[in-house]
C-alpha cells in the first residue's frame, strides 16, 4: 500500500522526548520510519521501550542498528564510570555530566542522514532539548543548525539542487513539563517509555539518576501522574 504522506526520519531512543517527538512527526503528516541504536549502552531495556513505541505510534518502519560505542568508552553509559545518583537539580544543570556519550547525536544524524536519503526522505525529526536537559552539547540548536548545514553539503540529492534535508527539532524550546503535556495530548502513552540510564535488571528504573529527576520533576510540573515503576 503507498502513502502520499512524506516520509521521515524519527530517531527513537525509548524516553519520553524521542517518543513525544515521533507522535509529533506523525501528527504533521509524516510516514514515519524510527531509528533506534543498539549502542553498548549498559542496558537493553530502552531498546524494548523503543520496539514497543514505534508500533504503538504506527511507525511504518522500525530499524534497530547495532554500533559499538563501548570501544571507545568515555561515558557513564558507554564504559566503566559511575552513573551520578541523586544529584540537586542546580548540579544537574552544571557543566557537562559523564553520562555524556561522546559525539553520540553526531553519529545518530549521520545515520538517520544516510537513510533518509535513501527513502527520498527531507526530514529527519530529533527529540533535543535546550532547557530540561543535563548540558549535553550536541543538544544545543547551534548543533543541529550546523548539522543541518553540513547535511545539505554531503548529500548527492542537496549537491543535485532536488531539495535541501531539514533537521526538525520540535521540543528544543520546551520544559520538560511542556513536552509530556504535548504528548499527553496527541495520545502517548508515557508507560511505554524509559528514562532512566541505570535501570534495575527487570527494567525498573532506579528513581535516582539524572534522568529520573528530571522526568519526576517534569511529571509533577505537568499536573500528571508519571506511570514509571521507580525502585527508589
Amino acid at each position: 500500500m503507498t502513502t502520499l504522506n512524506p516520509r521521515a526520519v524519527v530517531l527513537l531512543s525509548g524516553g519520553i522526548d524521542s517518543t513525544t517527538t515521533l507522535a509529533v512527526a506523525r501528527e504533521r503528516g509524516f510516514e514515519t520510519h524510527a531509528l533506534t541504536f543498539q549502542y553498548g549502552q549498559r542496558h537493553a531495556a530502552e531498546i524494548d521501550a523503543a520496539r514497543r513505541i514505534a508500533q504503538a505510534l504506527g511507525a511504518a518502519a522500525h530499524e534497530i542498528v547495532t554500533i559499538d560505542l563501548r570501544a571507545f568508552g568515555g561515558s557513564a553509559l558507554t564504559g566503566n564510570l559511575a552513573v551520578p545518583k541523586d544529584r540537586a537539580a542546580d548540579e544537574i544543570g552544571a557543566g557537562i555530566p559523564v553520562t555524556y556519550v561522546p559525539a553520540r547525536n553526531t553519529i545518530f544524524l549521520s545515520f538517520a542522514l544516510a537513510w533518509a536519503e535513501v527513502l527520498g526522505a527531507w526530514d529527519v525529526f530529533i527529540g533535543v532539548n535546550a532547557l530540561d536537559y543535563s548540558g549535553y552539547p550536541d543538544c544545543r540548536p547551534e548543533f543541529i543548525g550546523a548539522f543541518e548545514r553540513l547535511a545539505n553539503l554531503a548529500t548527492k540529492a542537496a549537491v543535485e539542487g532536488r531539495r535541501r534535508l531539514t533537521v526538525h527539532t520540535p521540543l528544543i524550546h520546551l520544559t520538560k513539563a511542556d513536552i509530556i503535556r504535548d504528548g499527553a495530548a496527541l495520545g502517548v502513552d508515557y508507560a511505554l517509555t524509559l528514562s532512566c540510564y541505570d535501570p534495575t535488571p527487570d527494567a525498573m528504573s532506579c528513581g535516582r539518576c539524572d534522568a529520573c529527576a528530571l522526568r519526576r520533576k517534569g511529571f509533577a510540573e505537568a499536573g500528571l501522574t508519571d506511570p514509571t515503576r521507580y525502585a527508589g
